[in-house]
Protein backbone atom coordinates (compact mmCIF):
# COMPACT_ATOMS: atom_id res chain seq x y z
CA UNK A 1 0.00 0.00 0.00
CA UNK A 2 0.86 3.83 -0.50
CA UNK A 3 -0.63 5.22 2.48
CA UNK A 4 -0.93 5.64 6.16
CA UNK A 5 -4.72 4.39 6.22
CA UNK A 6 -5.37 0.77 4.77
CA UNK A 7 -9.40 2.87 4.20
CA UNK A 8 -7.64 5.70 2.65
CA UNK A 9 -8.33 4.31 -0.91
CA UNK A 10 -9.23 7.22 -2.89
CA UNK A 11 -6.39 9.15 -2.30
CA UNK A 12 -3.80 6.12 -2.84
CA UNK A 13 -2.76 7.39 -6.36
CA UNK A 14 -2.38 11.09 -5.70
CA UNK A 15 -0.23 9.85 -2.34
CA UNK A 16 1.71 7.52 -4.29
CA UNK A 17 2.97 9.60 -6.45
CA UNK A 18 3.97 11.79 -3.68
CA UNK A 19 5.69 8.99 -1.97
CA UNK A 20 8.33 8.44 -5.11
CA UNK A 21 9.75 12.05 -4.90
CA UNK A 22 13.32 11.61 -4.35
CA UNK A 23 14.66 14.54 -1.71
CA UNK A 24 17.22 16.45 -2.56
CA UNK A 25 17.20 19.18 0.10
CA UNK A 26 20.28 17.77 1.40
CA UNK A 27 22.48 18.50 -2.06
CA UNK A 28 24.03 21.74 -1.44
CA UNK A 29 26.49 21.22 -4.39
CA UNK A 30 23.66 21.83 -6.80
CA UNK A 31 23.38 25.69 -5.84
CA UNK A 32 26.39 26.17 -7.61
CA UNK A 33 25.51 24.73 -11.06
CA UNK A 34 24.17 26.90 -13.52
CA UNK A 35 20.47 27.14 -13.90
CA UNK A 36 19.82 26.80 -17.78
CA UNK A 37 17.08 24.38 -18.51
CA UNK A 38 17.43 20.37 -19.69
CA UNK A 39 14.85 19.02 -21.49
CA UNK A 40 13.92 15.15 -20.68
CA UNK A 41 12.07 12.45 -23.04
CA UNK A 42 9.92 10.09 -20.45
CA UNK A 43 7.24 7.35 -20.57
CA UNK A 44 5.00 6.03 -17.81
CA UNK A 45 3.95 2.50 -17.52
CA UNK A 46 1.06 1.08 -19.10
CA UNK A 47 -1.81 1.88 -16.79
CA UNK A 48 -0.75 4.66 -14.44
CA UNK A 49 -3.99 6.78 -14.38
CA UNK A 50 -3.49 10.63 -16.06
CA UNK A 51 -4.06 11.81 -12.32
CA UNK A 52 -1.07 10.39 -10.82
CA UNK A 53 1.15 11.26 -14.37
CA UNK A 54 0.17 14.69 -13.72
CA UNK A 55 0.82 14.67 -9.88
CA UNK A 56 4.43 12.92 -10.56
CA UNK A 57 5.22 16.11 -13.40
CA UNK A 58 3.82 18.57 -10.89
CA UNK A 59 5.86 17.17 -7.73
CA UNK A 60 9.32 17.62 -9.04
CA UNK A 61 8.52 20.29 -10.53
CA UNK A 62 8.50 19.44 -14.70
CA UNK A 63 6.69 21.21 -16.89
CA UNK A 64 6.02 19.62 -20.10
CA UNK A 65 6.79 21.37 -23.21
CA UNK A 66 5.62 18.86 -25.61
CA UNK A 67 4.21 15.44 -26.09
CA UNK A 68 4.04 12.51 -28.64
CA UNK A 69 0.82 10.67 -28.81
CA UNK A 70 1.82 7.81 -31.00
CA UNK A 71 4.15 6.30 -28.15
CA UNK A 72 3.14 8.41 -24.95
CA UNK A 73 6.36 10.05 -24.86
CA UNK A 74 6.35 13.08 -22.72
CA UNK A 75 8.97 16.21 -23.19
CA UNK A 76 9.96 17.77 -19.82
CA UNK A 77 11.67 20.73 -18.78
CA UNK A 78 14.06 20.96 -15.52
CA UNK A 79 16.16 23.44 -14.69
CA UNK A 80 19.86 21.96 -15.04
CA UNK A 81 21.10 22.10 -11.12
CA UNK A 82 18.20 19.79 -10.20
CA UNK A 83 18.87 18.03 -13.53
CA UNK A 84 20.60 14.39 -11.73
CA UNK A 85 18.50 14.48 -8.43
CA UNK A 86 15.44 14.76 -10.93
CA UNK A 87 16.82 12.57 -13.14
CA UNK A 88 17.44 9.42 -10.37
CA UNK A 89 13.92 9.88 -8.36
CA UNK A 90 12.59 8.99 -11.96
CA UNK A 91 14.59 6.53 -12.52
CA UNK A 92 14.18 4.85 -9.28
CA UNK A 93 10.04 5.29 -9.57
CA UNK A 94 8.80 2.14 -10.94
CA UNK A 95 5.65 3.79 -12.40
CA UNK A 96 8.23 5.38 -14.99
CA UNK A 97 9.30 3.37 -17.84
CA UNK A 98 12.18 5.31 -19.09
CA UNK A 99 13.62 8.36 -18.91
CA UNK A 100 16.43 9.80 -21.06
CA UNK A 101 17.87 13.35 -21.95
CA UNK A 102 16.87 15.05 -25.17
CA UNK A 103 19.37 14.99 -26.77
CA UNK A 104 21.08 16.91 -29.76
CA UNK A 105 21.77 14.87 -32.92
CA UNK A 106 24.19 16.27 -35.47
CA UNK A 107 24.24 15.56 -39.07
CA UNK A 108 26.57 13.13 -40.48
CA UNK A 109 27.97 14.60 -43.32
CA UNK A 110 31.55 15.77 -44.10
CA UNK A 111 33.33 17.92 -46.67
CA UNK A 112 33.18 17.83 -50.56
CA UNK A 113 35.29 16.24 -52.66
CA UNK A 114 34.76 16.86 -56.03
CA UNK A 115 37.58 14.75 -57.93
CA UNK A 116 35.27 11.33 -57.50
CA UNK A 117 33.43 10.39 -60.78
CA UNK A 118 30.21 11.61 -59.87
CA UNK A 119 28.03 9.19 -60.51
CA UNK A 120 30.54 5.68 -59.16
CA UNK A 121 27.99 4.84 -56.79
CA UNK A 122 24.99 3.99 -58.49
CA UNK A 123 27.53 1.19 -60.99
CA UNK A 124 28.84 0.04 -57.96
CA UNK A 125 25.48 -1.30 -56.28
CA UNK A 126 24.31 -2.42 -59.72
CA UNK A 127 21.84 0.23 -59.79
CA UNK A 128 21.30 0.24 -63.35
CA UNK A 129 20.58 -3.81 -63.17
CA UNK A 130 18.12 -2.85 -60.60
CA UNK A 131 16.29 0.18 -63.13
CA UNK A 132 15.42 -2.88 -65.95
CA UNK A 133 13.22 -4.11 -63.39
CA UNK A 134 12.15 -1.06 -61.57
CA UNK A 135 12.74 2.68 -61.64
CA UNK A 136 10.04 2.93 -58.31
CA UNK A 137 6.60 3.62 -58.12
CA UNK A 138 5.01 7.02 -57.21
CA UNK A 139 2.80 5.05 -54.55
CA UNK A 140 6.17 4.56 -52.47
CA UNK A 141 6.86 7.15 -50.27
CA UNK A 142 10.00 7.88 -48.76
CA UNK A 143 10.32 10.27 -45.52
CA UNK A 144 13.53 12.79 -45.19
CA UNK A 145 13.91 14.00 -42.03
CA UNK A 146 16.29 16.55 -42.22
CA UNK A 147 16.67 20.61 -42.73
CA UNK A 148 13.82 20.67 -45.40
CA UNK A 149 13.89 20.04 -49.19
CA UNK A 150 14.21 22.99 -51.77
CA UNK A 151 10.99 22.65 -53.27
CA UNK A 152 12.17 24.28 -56.83
CA UNK A 153 15.43 22.22 -57.16
CA UNK A 154 14.25 20.94 -60.90
CA UNK A 155 15.54 17.62 -59.78
CA UNK A 156 13.12 17.07 -57.27
CA UNK A 157 10.00 19.72 -57.55
CA UNK A 158 7.82 17.25 -59.17
CA UNK A 159 7.95 14.85 -56.53
CA UNK A 160 7.49 16.26 -53.30
CA UNK A 161 4.97 16.02 -51.14
CA UNK A 162 2.68 18.44 -48.55
CA UNK A 163 4.81 17.71 -45.12
CA UNK A 164 5.46 19.07 -41.76
CA UNK A 165 8.00 21.42 -40.24
CA UNK A 166 8.50 20.16 -36.95
CA UNK A 167 11.14 22.48 -36.20
CA UNK A 168 8.69 25.59 -36.60
CA UNK A 169 5.08 23.77 -36.80
CA UNK A 170 4.08 24.76 -39.97
CA UNK A 171 3.69 23.79 -43.84
CA UNK A 172 7.41 25.26 -44.70
CA UNK A 173 9.54 22.22 -45.37
CA UNK A 174 12.17 24.20 -47.34
CA UNK A 175 15.71 23.29 -47.03
CA UNK A 176 17.03 26.01 -44.25
CA UNK A 177 20.39 24.37 -44.10
CA UNK A 178 21.20 22.21 -47.23
CA UNK A 179 21.69 18.84 -46.12
CA UNK A 180 18.28 17.57 -46.99
CA UNK A 181 18.01 18.42 -50.54
CA UNK A 182 21.23 16.44 -50.97
CA UNK A 183 19.87 13.38 -48.70
CA UNK A 184 16.39 13.30 -51.05
CA UNK A 185 18.58 13.71 -54.11
CA UNK A 186 20.57 10.94 -53.62
CA UNK A 187 17.27 8.74 -52.80
CA UNK A 188 15.07 9.93 -55.20
CA UNK A 189 16.31 12.68 -57.80
CA UNK A 190 14.30 12.47 -60.67
CA UNK A 191 15.95 11.06 -63.79
CA UNK A 192 15.48 11.15 -67.64
CA UNK A 193 14.58 14.72 -67.54
CA UNK A 194 17.83 15.73 -69.78
CA UNK A 195 19.21 17.68 -66.38
CA UNK A 196 21.07 17.01 -63.40
CA UNK A 197 21.46 13.21 -61.38
CA UNK A 198 19.58 10.52 -61.09
CA UNK A 199 18.38 9.09 -57.82
CA UNK A 200 18.16 5.72 -56.94
CA UNK A 201 14.15 5.04 -56.65
CA UNK A 202 13.73 7.96 -59.15
CA UNK A 203 10.27 7.13 -59.87
CA UNK A 204 9.43 7.21 -55.80
CA UNK A 205 7.92 10.32 -53.93
CA UNK A 206 9.65 12.53 -51.41
CA UNK A 207 7.90 13.70 -48.08
CA UNK A 208 10.06 16.40 -46.82
CA UNK A 209 9.85 16.17 -42.55
CA UNK A 210 12.21 19.32 -41.39
CA UNK A 211 13.60 19.04 -38.12
CA UNK A 212 16.39 20.73 -37.45
CA UNK A 213 17.32 24.04 -36.87
CA UNK A 214 19.13 26.72 -39.14
CA UNK A 215 22.40 25.11 -38.06
CA UNK A 216 21.53 21.47 -38.65
CA UNK A 217 20.63 20.45 -35.39
CA UNK A 218 17.77 18.31 -33.89
CA UNK A 219 16.63 16.46 -30.99
CA UNK A 220 15.63 12.64 -30.05
CA UNK A 221 12.30 14.42 -29.48
CA UNK A 222 11.66 16.52 -32.99
CA UNK A 223 13.43 12.91 -34.95
CA UNK A 224 10.83 10.87 -32.59
CA UNK A 225 7.84 13.29 -34.00
CA UNK A 226 9.23 12.88 -37.42
CA UNK A 227 9.09 9.30 -37.49
CA UNK A 228 5.51 8.89 -36.06
CA UNK A 229 3.97 11.57 -38.44
CA UNK A 230 5.89 10.02 -40.95
CA UNK A 231 4.26 6.34 -40.48
CA UNK A 232 0.87 7.70 -40.02
CA UNK A 233 1.42 9.45 -43.41
CA UNK A 234 1.58 6.06 -45.47
CA UNK A 235 5.54 6.37 -45.80
CA UNK A 236 7.29 2.87 -46.13
CA UNK A 237 10.50 4.26 -45.99
CA UNK A 238 11.84 6.62 -44.00
CA UNK A 239 16.08 8.29 -43.66
CA UNK A 240 17.29 9.18 -40.73
CA UNK A 241 21.00 10.81 -42.06
CA UNK A 242 21.77 11.65 -38.47
CA UNK A 243 24.62 10.87 -36.51
CA UNK A 244 22.11 8.49 -33.51
CA UNK A 245 23.44 5.42 -31.70
CA UNK A 246 21.00 4.86 -29.17
CA UNK A 247 17.65 6.43 -27.40
CA UNK A 248 14.23 4.53 -25.91
CA UNK A 249 12.31 7.38 -27.14
CA UNK A 250 13.96 7.05 -31.13
CA UNK A 251 13.23 3.46 -30.83
CA UNK A 252 10.06 3.29 -29.46
CA UNK A 253 9.31 5.53 -33.00
CA UNK A 254 11.05 3.44 -35.47
CA UNK A 255 9.07 0.58 -33.86
CA UNK A 256 5.90 2.79 -34.49
CA UNK A 257 7.28 3.02 -37.67
CA UNK A 258 8.13 -0.86 -38.72
CA UNK A 259 4.83 -1.95 -37.13
CA UNK A 260 3.17 0.47 -39.63
CA UNK A 261 4.90 -1.54 -42.27
CA UNK A 262 8.09 0.95 -43.22
CA UNK A 263 11.43 0.98 -42.48
CA UNK A 264 13.87 3.08 -41.15
CA UNK A 265 17.43 3.45 -42.11
CA UNK A 266 20.03 5.35 -40.50
CA UNK A 267 23.19 6.89 -41.04
CA UNK A 268 26.06 5.32 -38.87
CA UNK A 269 27.97 8.33 -37.88
CA UNK A 270 31.06 10.26 -38.78
CA UNK A 271 33.03 9.32 -35.91
CA UNK A 272 35.73 7.56 -37.15
CA UNK A 273 35.93 5.07 -34.66
CA UNK A 274 34.59 1.81 -33.00
CA UNK A 275 31.32 2.58 -31.39
CA UNK A 276 30.14 -0.32 -29.07
CA UNK A 277 26.08 0.05 -28.73
CA UNK A 278 24.11 -2.81 -29.67
CA UNK A 279 21.86 -3.20 -32.81
CA UNK A 280 18.49 -1.90 -32.92
CA UNK A 281 16.11 -4.31 -34.85
CA UNK A 282 13.84 -1.09 -35.86
CA UNK A 283 16.66 0.58 -37.60
CA UNK A 284 18.95 -0.23 -40.44
CA UNK A 285 22.36 1.47 -39.64
CA UNK A 286 24.71 2.39 -42.91
CA UNK A 287 28.14 2.86 -42.77
CA UNK A 288 30.52 4.42 -45.38
CA UNK A 289 32.45 2.77 -48.22
CA UNK A 290 34.79 4.26 -51.09
CA UNK A 291 34.61 3.68 -54.88
CA UNK A 292 37.45 0.63 -54.03
CA UNK A 293 34.97 -0.82 -51.52
CA UNK A 294 36.89 0.05 -48.28
CA UNK A 295 35.26 1.04 -45.18
CA UNK A 296 35.88 5.10 -45.38
CA UNK A 297 38.17 6.74 -43.30
CA UNK A 298 35.53 8.79 -41.25
CA UNK A 299 32.96 6.56 -41.24
CA UNK A 300 32.03 4.84 -37.62
CA UNK A 301 31.82 1.01 -37.18
CA UNK A 302 30.37 -1.17 -34.27
CA UNK A 303 28.41 -4.06 -33.65
CA UNK A 304 25.25 -1.91 -34.71
CA UNK A 305 26.03 -1.23 -38.32
CA UNK A 306 23.98 -3.17 -40.47
CA UNK A 307 24.94 -2.53 -43.86
CA UNK A 308 27.27 -0.72 -46.11
CA UNK A 309 26.98 1.22 -48.93
CA UNK A 310 28.43 4.20 -50.94
CA UNK A 311 29.40 7.27 -49.05
CA UNK A 312 32.02 9.27 -50.33
CA UNK A 313 32.08 11.72 -53.45
CA UNK A 314 28.33 11.09 -54.31
CA UNK A 315 27.29 13.36 -56.55
CA UNK A 316 23.52 15.09 -56.11
CA UNK A 317 21.29 17.77 -55.53
CA UNK A 318 22.28 21.30 -53.71
CA UNK A 319 19.95 23.33 -52.43
CA UNK A 320 19.58 26.29 -54.98
CA UNK A 321 19.06 24.30 -58.27
CA UNK A 322 22.66 22.88 -58.46
CA UNK A 323 24.56 19.86 -58.44
CA UNK A 324 27.60 18.53 -56.23
CA UNK A 325 29.61 15.64 -55.05
CA UNK A 326 29.59 15.16 -51.17
CA UNK A 327 30.40 12.85 -48.54
CA UNK A 328 29.86 10.92 -45.34
CA UNK A 329 27.46 8.48 -43.90
CA UNK A 330 24.49 10.47 -44.35
CA UNK A 331 24.54 9.71 -48.20
CA UNK A 332 24.85 5.93 -47.63
CA UNK A 333 21.78 5.92 -45.54
CA UNK A 334 19.84 7.25 -48.49
CA UNK A 335 21.03 4.78 -51.11
CA UNK A 336 20.06 1.83 -49.23
CA UNK A 337 16.44 3.89 -48.41
CA UNK A 338 16.10 4.27 -52.01
CA UNK A 339 17.10 0.19 -52.72
CA UNK A 340 14.14 -0.60 -49.64
CA UNK A 341 11.72 1.56 -51.86
CA UNK A 342 12.23 0.14 -55.07
CA UNK A 343 11.89 -3.37 -53.63
CA UNK A 344 8.41 -2.10 -51.80
CA UNK A 345 7.68 -0.98 -55.42
CA UNK A 346 7.86 -4.51 -57.18
CA UNK A 347 6.42 -6.50 -53.76
CA UNK A 348 4.41 -4.09 -51.74
CA UNK A 349 3.43 -7.20 -49.33
CA UNK A 350 6.78 -7.17 -48.38
CA UNK A 351 7.36 -6.61 -44.60
CA UNK A 352 10.10 -4.64 -42.85
CA UNK A 353 11.90 -7.83 -41.80
CA UNK A 354 11.33 -9.30 -45.42
CA UNK A 355 13.18 -5.66 -46.58
CA UNK A 356 16.28 -6.28 -44.21
CA UNK A 357 16.67 -9.72 -44.66
CA UNK A 358 17.00 -9.54 -48.43
CA UNK A 359 18.83 -6.39 -48.57
CA UNK A 360 21.46 -8.22 -45.63
CA UNK A 361 21.05 -11.59 -47.73
CA UNK A 362 21.93 -10.27 -50.65
CA UNK A 363 24.86 -8.01 -50.02
CA UNK A 364 28.09 -8.22 -51.40
CA UNK A 365 30.27 -9.60 -48.34
CA UNK A 366 33.10 -7.39 -47.30
CA UNK A 367 35.88 -7.66 -44.75
CA UNK A 368 35.58 -10.86 -42.73
CA UNK A 369 33.56 -13.35 -43.71
CA UNK A 370 30.09 -13.44 -43.27
CA UNK A 371 28.78 -10.12 -40.36
CA UNK A 372 31.70 -8.16 -38.97
CA UNK A 373 31.50 -5.16 -37.58
CA UNK A 374 33.05 -2.54 -40.33
CA UNK A 375 30.84 -3.66 -42.70
CA UNK A 376 28.06 -4.87 -41.42
CA UNK A 377 26.87 -7.96 -43.37
CA UNK A 378 28.31 -6.38 -47.06
CA UNK A 379 27.85 -3.68 -49.76
CA UNK A 380 24.06 -3.09 -50.58
CA UNK A 381 23.50 -4.84 -53.99
CA UNK A 382 20.57 -3.08 -55.70
CA UNK A 383 19.77 -5.36 -58.46
CA UNK A 384 20.50 -8.68 -56.75
CA UNK A 385 17.90 -7.30 -53.89
CA UNK A 386 15.01 -6.52 -56.25
CA UNK A 387 15.34 -9.49 -57.87
CA UNK A 388 15.03 -11.37 -54.84
CA UNK A 389 12.11 -9.56 -53.77
CA UNK A 390 10.48 -10.25 -57.36
CA UNK A 391 10.74 -13.57 -56.28
CA UNK A 392 9.29 -13.69 -53.55
CA UNK A 393 6.43 -11.39 -55.15
CA UNK A 394 6.24 -14.83 -57.57
CA UNK A 395 5.94 -16.94 -54.65
CA UNK A 396 2.70 -16.12 -53.90
CA UNK A 397 2.96 -12.62 -53.20
CA UNK A 398 3.82 -13.52 -49.26
CA UNK A 399 6.38 -12.74 -46.73
CA UNK A 400 9.20 -15.52 -46.08
CA UNK A 401 9.58 -16.38 -49.52
CA UNK A 402 5.92 -17.48 -49.95
CA UNK A 403 5.17 -18.84 -46.97
CA UNK A 404 2.21 -17.03 -44.88
CA UNK A 405 2.74 -16.14 -41.37
CA UNK A 406 0.05 -17.97 -39.19
CA UNK A 407 1.48 -18.87 -36.38
CA UNK A 408 1.11 -16.46 -33.45
CA UNK A 409 3.50 -14.93 -31.04
CA UNK A 410 4.01 -16.74 -27.56
CA UNK A 411 2.81 -14.73 -24.37
CA UNK A 412 2.98 -15.46 -20.75
CA UNK A 413 1.92 -13.57 -17.93
CA UNK A 414 5.25 -14.41 -15.44
CA UNK A 415 3.93 -11.70 -12.10
CA UNK A 416 1.62 -12.23 -10.03
CA UNK A 417 1.65 -16.19 -10.83
CA UNK A 418 -2.08 -18.08 -11.00
CA UNK A 419 -3.55 -17.81 -7.42
CA UNK A 420 -1.18 -15.35 -5.97
CA UNK A 421 -2.39 -12.73 -3.48
CA UNK A 422 -1.59 -9.00 -3.82
CA UNK A 423 -2.31 -5.57 -2.58
CA UNK A 424 -2.04 -1.98 -3.19
CA UNK A 425 0.14 -1.17 -6.56
CA UNK A 426 2.07 -4.19 -8.20
CA UNK A 427 3.93 -4.25 -11.66
CA UNK A 428 2.45 -7.05 -13.89
CA UNK A 429 5.03 -8.23 -16.24
CA UNK A 430 4.09 -10.32 -19.17
CA UNK A 431 6.90 -12.34 -21.65
CA UNK A 432 6.48 -12.21 -25.73
CA UNK A 433 8.04 -13.29 -28.26
CA UNK A 434 7.21 -14.12 -31.88
CA UNK A 435 9.79 -14.79 -34.65
CA UNK A 436 8.69 -11.85 -36.84
CA UNK A 437 8.80 -9.60 -33.71
CA UNK A 438 5.67 -8.34 -31.29
CA UNK A 439 3.97 -5.81 -32.22
CA UNK A 440 2.37 -4.87 -29.00
CA UNK A 441 0.58 -6.76 -25.57
CA UNK A 442 -2.71 -5.94 -24.24
CA UNK A 443 -3.67 -6.69 -20.89
CA UNK A 444 -6.77 -7.55 -20.09
CA UNK A 445 -8.66 -7.35 -16.74
CA UNK A 446 -11.83 -9.45 -15.76
CA UNK A 447 -12.30 -9.49 -19.50
CA UNK A 448 -11.90 -6.04 -20.18
CA UNK A 449 -8.51 -4.48 -21.54
CA UNK A 450 -6.63 -2.71 -19.17
CA UNK A 451 -3.34 -1.21 -20.73
CA UNK A 452 -1.33 -1.92 -23.75
CA UNK A 453 2.28 -1.97 -24.24
CA UNK A 454 4.38 -1.84 -27.58
CA UNK A 455 7.82 -1.84 -26.43
CA UNK A 456 9.80 -5.08 -24.20
CA UNK A 457 10.15 -5.34 -21.40
CA UNK A 458 6.14 -6.03 -21.34
CA UNK A 459 4.93 -3.91 -17.75
CA UNK A 460 1.71 -2.93 -16.37
CA UNK A 461 0.93 -0.61 -13.55
CA UNK A 462 -1.93 -1.50 -11.71
CA UNK A 463 -2.57 -0.25 -8.19
CA UNK A 464 -5.58 -2.48 -7.28
CA UNK A 465 -6.49 -1.02 -4.13
CA UNK A 466 -9.39 0.67 -7.03
CA UNK A 467 -10.42 -2.98 -7.30
CA UNK A 468 -12.90 -4.83 -4.86
CA UNK A 469 -11.22 -7.17 -2.73
CA UNK A 470 -11.25 -10.96 -4.28
CA UNK A 471 -10.23 -12.56 -6.92
CA UNK A 472 -9.57 -11.07 -10.48
CA UNK A 473 -8.73 -12.81 -13.54
CA UNK A 474 -5.63 -11.20 -16.02
CA UNK A 475 -4.92 -12.29 -19.38
CA UNK A 476 -2.19 -10.95 -21.71
CA UNK A 477 -2.74 -10.97 -25.68
CA UNK A 478 0.33 -10.49 -27.94
CA UNK A 479 -0.01 -9.67 -31.37
CA UNK A 480 2.48 -9.87 -34.29
CA UNK A 481 2.83 -8.35 -37.66
CA UNK A 482 1.06 -10.22 -39.45
CA UNK A 483 -2.13 -9.75 -37.30
CA UNK A 484 -1.86 -13.05 -35.69
CA UNK A 485 -2.54 -12.98 -32.05
CA UNK A 486 -1.10 -15.30 -28.98
CA UNK A 487 -3.12 -15.42 -25.59
CA UNK A 488 -1.74 -16.20 -22.15
CA UNK A 489 -3.18 -18.67 -19.90
CA UNK A 490 -5.23 -16.72 -17.53
CA UNK A 491 -3.89 -15.66 -14.13
CA UNK A 492 -6.35 -15.58 -10.89
CA UNK A 493 -5.28 -12.92 -8.40
CA UNK A 494 -6.68 -12.38 -4.84
CA UNK A 495 -6.93 -8.95 -4.56
CA UNK A 496 -6.70 -8.01 -0.59
CA UNK A 497 -6.50 -4.88 0.82
CA UNK A 498 -9.00 -4.47 3.56
CA UNK A 499 -7.61 -6.72 5.81
CA UNK A 500 -8.93 -5.68 9.65
CA UNK A 501 -6.75 -7.80 11.44
CA UNK A 502 -4.02 -5.78 13.94
CA UNK A 503 0.12 -6.55 12.58
CA UNK A 504 2.28 -5.25 15.30
CA UNK A 505 5.33 -7.40 13.91
CA UNK A 506 8.11 -5.14 11.94
CA UNK A 507 9.23 -6.21 8.46
CA UNK A 508 12.01 -8.29 7.45
CA UNK A 509 14.44 -5.53 5.82
CA UNK A 510 18.47 -6.34 4.63
CA UNK A 511 20.77 -4.56 2.62
CA UNK A 512 21.85 -6.75 -0.41
CA UNK A 513 24.10 -4.87 -2.07
CA UNK A 514 26.82 -3.13 -1.69
CA UNK A 515 28.44 -5.02 1.36
CA UNK A 516 28.94 -3.57 4.62
CA UNK A 517 32.37 -1.75 4.18
CA UNK A 518 33.23 -2.09 0.81
CA UNK A 519 34.10 0.55 -1.54
CA UNK A 520 31.98 1.81 -4.31
CA UNK A 521 31.94 4.85 -6.84
CA UNK A 522 30.20 6.15 -9.70
CA UNK A 523 27.14 5.00 -9.91
CA UNK A 524 25.83 2.40 -7.42
CA UNK A 525 22.74 0.32 -6.89
CA UNK A 526 21.37 0.36 -3.50
CA UNK A 527 19.36 -3.31 -3.68
CA UNK A 528 17.49 -4.12 -0.42
CA UNK A 529 15.62 -7.40 0.28
CA UNK A 530 12.30 -6.18 2.45
CA UNK A 531 9.15 -8.94 3.10
CA UNK A 532 6.22 -9.16 5.75
CA UNK A 533 3.02 -11.11 5.61
CA UNK A 534 0.86 -7.93 5.26
CA UNK A 535 2.79 -6.71 2.60
CA UNK A 536 5.59 -3.46 2.24
CA UNK A 537 4.45 -0.47 1.51
CA UNK A 538 7.36 1.47 0.76
CA UNK A 539 11.19 1.40 1.49
CA UNK A 540 12.91 4.76 2.34
CA UNK A 541 16.63 4.97 1.17
CA UNK A 542 18.85 7.25 4.03
CA UNK A 543 22.71 8.43 2.75
CA UNK A 544 23.96 9.93 6.12
CA UNK A 545 20.42 10.31 7.76
CA UNK A 546 19.13 11.96 4.75
CA UNK A 547 16.56 11.08 2.74
CA UNK A 548 16.81 10.33 -0.82
CA UNK A 549 14.34 8.12 -2.33
CA UNK A 550 11.27 6.34 -1.47
CA UNK A 551 10.54 2.87 -2.96
CA UNK A 552 7.16 1.60 -2.99
CA UNK A 553 7.19 -1.56 -5.32
CA UNK A 554 9.42 -4.29 -6.11
CA UNK A 555 12.71 -4.22 -6.81
CA UNK A 556 13.29 -2.07 -4.00
CA UNK A 557 16.58 -0.65 -5.73
CA UNK A 558 18.11 2.76 -5.55
CA UNK A 559 20.56 4.20 -8.35
CA UNK A 560 23.15 6.49 -5.87
CA UNK A 561 25.52 9.06 -7.65
CA UNK A 562 28.19 9.12 -5.37
CA UNK A 563 29.51 11.50 -7.04
CA UNK A 564 26.98 13.70 -4.89
CA UNK A 565 28.55 13.05 -1.65
CA UNK A 566 32.40 13.59 -1.02
CA UNK A 567 35.14 10.74 -0.99
CA UNK A 568 35.49 8.82 2.63
CA UNK A 569 32.84 7.17 5.06
CA UNK A 570 29.55 7.72 4.64
CA UNK A 571 26.05 5.53 6.07
CA UNK A 572 23.48 4.14 3.94
CA UNK A 573 20.62 3.24 5.57
CA UNK A 574 17.38 1.66 4.56
CA UNK A 575 13.67 1.80 6.55
CA UNK A 576 11.09 -0.97 5.34
CA UNK A 577 7.34 -0.03 6.38
CA UNK A 578 4.48 -2.93 6.02
CA UNK A 579 0.65 -2.23 5.40
CA UNK A 580 0.11 -1.59 8.85
CA UNK A 581 2.57 1.30 9.91
CA UNK A 582 5.36 -0.83 11.52
CA UNK A 583 8.70 -0.33 10.17
CA UNK A 584 12.35 -1.90 10.27
CA UNK A 585 15.74 -0.39 9.37
CA UNK A 586 19.24 -1.31 8.94
CA UNK A 587 22.61 0.29 8.13
CA UNK A 588 25.61 -0.16 6.40
CA UNK A 589 28.76 2.13 6.16
CA UNK A 590 30.47 2.27 2.98
CA UNK A 591 33.88 4.11 0.98
CA UNK A 592 33.29 6.78 -1.59
CA UNK A 593 36.27 7.11 -3.76
CA UNK A 594 35.52 8.59 -7.41
CA UNK A 595 38.97 9.85 -9.11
Amino acid sequence: MFMGSIRAKKMCSLMLALSFIAFTASLGFIEFLPSCSIRLLLRFRPGVPDAVREVVLASLGLSVVDYIPQIDIFVVSVSERLLFPTKNALLGNPLIDFVEEDSAAILSQVPNDPYYSREWHLVNINAPGAWDISTGSSSVVIAVLDSGVDPSHPDLAGKLLKGWNFYDNNVDTGDVYGHGTKVAGTAAAIANNGVGVAGVAWSCMVLPVRVTDINGYTTYSLLSKGLTYAADMGARVAIISFQIFSGSSLSSAAKYFVDKGGVVVAAAGNTGKYESYSDNPYIISVSATTSSNSIASFSSYGPYVDLVAPGVSIYTTIKGGSYGAVSGTSFSAPIVAGIAALMFSVNPSLSPVDVERILESTAVDLGEPGYDVYYGWGRVNAYAALKAALETLRSNGSSNSGVKDIVPPSVKITYPVDGATVSGAIIVSVDASDDSGVSKVELYKDGVLFATDSDAPYEFYWDTTDESDGIHVLVAKAYDAAGNIGESSAVNVDVANNIVSVDNTPPTVSIVKPKNKRVVSKVTDIVVSASDESGISKVEFYVDGALTAVVSSEPYTYSWNTKTVRNGWHTITVRAYDRFGNSAEVSIKVYVHNR
